[in-house]
Parts: structure tokens; sequence; C-alpha cells
């Protein structure tokens, strides 16, 4: 499959993507440790795809980078400066994440969807968080969708409105947690194939994703977990046709 840009590269601004480090990241649920000292770094304006199989950890890291659960211990770095003891609210403007479940408000359209956080977060206009709300919208592919509710979209375009509210907020980094799981089939590459525009006009990623050929073609950096742990990380091409732990021989060999 070949990931195109849903736009012509001409009229879309570039974003300015930061560095991305996880540093002996361990996070657990009660007793149980959930992660277990993950270190992994993310250049500024590259993507990193996470596989592995479920339960590994790959979600939970997600969550701890945008401290929607706190990490147990080690540290997570954004430009080099750690942000854990930054405020959730003032992190959350910095870092975007986009889940498996679209999370859309049913009572609003995708345009006041788009707007809540710009004007609940940011305190922004009106007619400023309109503008900027629009212009995401029509950004994804969805300017002509602006007025419908998300009972009215399909799974595909719903994603495509998440993922414009977390566009809105002019993140550094974006985390995607198996966002095309939920997805009939057929909706599948376009939501990817806006990712992977993401990607060219260098917003940094951090893709947790079961699409083995996206992870291919896309990342930069492709990290395989398992049991709480990076077992390998490296290029798609070492990973995918050179692989060097067992684990991995194993799970390549499952899944491809």
């Amino acid at each position: 499959m070949t990931y195109t840009s849903p736009l012509p590269a001409q009229q879309t601004p570039d974003f300015r993507g930061s560095a991305l480090d996880l540093v002996d990241l361990t996070m657990a649920y009660g007793d149980i440790d959930v992660l277990r000292g993950v270190s992994i770094s993310v250049a500024p304006g590259t993507t990193t795809c996470v596989i592995g199989p479920s339960g590994s950890g790959k979600s939970t890291m997600l969550r701890g980078i945008n401290r929607l659960h706190e990490p147990k211990g080690g540290d997570v770095r954004l430009d080099g400066a750690s942000i854990l003891g930054t405020k959730p609210d003032v992190l959350r403007r910095r870092i975007g994440l986009v889940f498996q479940h679209f999370n859309l408000f049913p009572d609003h359209t995708a345009l006041q969807n788009v707007m809540l956080a710009l004007r609940s977060v940011k305190r922004m206009p009106k007619a400023e968080a309109q503008r900027i709300a629009e212009e995401r919208l029509v950004e994804v592919g969805l300017g002509e969708r602006m007025d419908h509710r998300p009972r009215d979209l399909s799974g595909g375009q719903q994603q495509r409105v998440a993922i414009a509210r977390a566009l809105a907020m002019e993140p550094e980094v974006m985390l995607f947690d198996e966002v095309t799981s939920a997805l009939d089939p057929e909706l599948v590459k376009g939501v990817l194939n806006l990712m992977a525009d993401l990607g060219r006009r260098g917003m940094t990623m951090v893709v947790v994703t079961h699409e083995m050929n996206f992870a291919r073609k896309v990342a930069d950096q492709v990290v395989f977990m398992d049991e709480g742990r990076v077992v390998e990380a490296g290029r798609p091409d070492d990973l995918f046709d050179r692989p060097q732990s067992p684990r991995l021989q194993r799970f390549l060999s499952e899944v491809l």
C-alpha cells in the first residue's frame, strides 16, 4: 500500500516537531509493573512505530507520556527537559494523543468538537477558535462535513475529527494509540494516509499500531515491545527483514 498526502504539499504548512526521550520509564497499576525501564529516543520530525503483542505495555507507555497515568519511575523529556513536573493541562497542549475510540461529543458538530478545547483550555476568542478549527478540518479532508454530528460521520471521518482536534492545539508531538483498529477495513487507508502526511510535514509522532505495512513504509524507527520492555528497536528494514531476537522473529512469523 502506498501512503499519499490528502492535500498537495504546497497547500500545507510544515510542523515544528520536538525531540521526545523516554529514560528508564517504569509504570505500574497497583502492585503490577506494566512498563519496566523503557528507554526510547524520538528525533524531532520523525515517526516511531511501536509494535508488539497485546498486553506488552504499548498503550500504557503513551498514557505515561501524556500523563494520563503517572509514571512510577524514570523520566519523559520533551526537547531535553523533563515534563513530569509540568501541569498536565499545559503538557497536553504540547503533546497530543489520539485514541482508538474517537471520544467525540455526540451532541456537538465536527466544528464544535474541534473548537471546544481551543475555547476551554486555551481561552481563545470564538472567532479565532472557529478559524483554526475550520482550517484543521479542511486539512484532514472534512471541509464539507464541519456541520455534521458524529452520528452522521463514518468511523474514518470521526477519527479524522479527533486528529483535527489534536492538531488544533498545535502540539509538538502526536501520539496515536491503535487509531485504525476500530475502523472498517475500507476506512483504514484514508486515516493512515493522513498520518503519513503529518510525518512528512515534520510532526514528531509515536504510533502504536498493528498495521505492519504502515510501520515498514512510514516509520523512521520501529520499536518492538513485549512484557513491558523494549526487546528490539531500529530501522524498519532491519527489524522486519533481519530481526535479531527470537521473540521478534516469532511475533513477525505470526502477524505477517
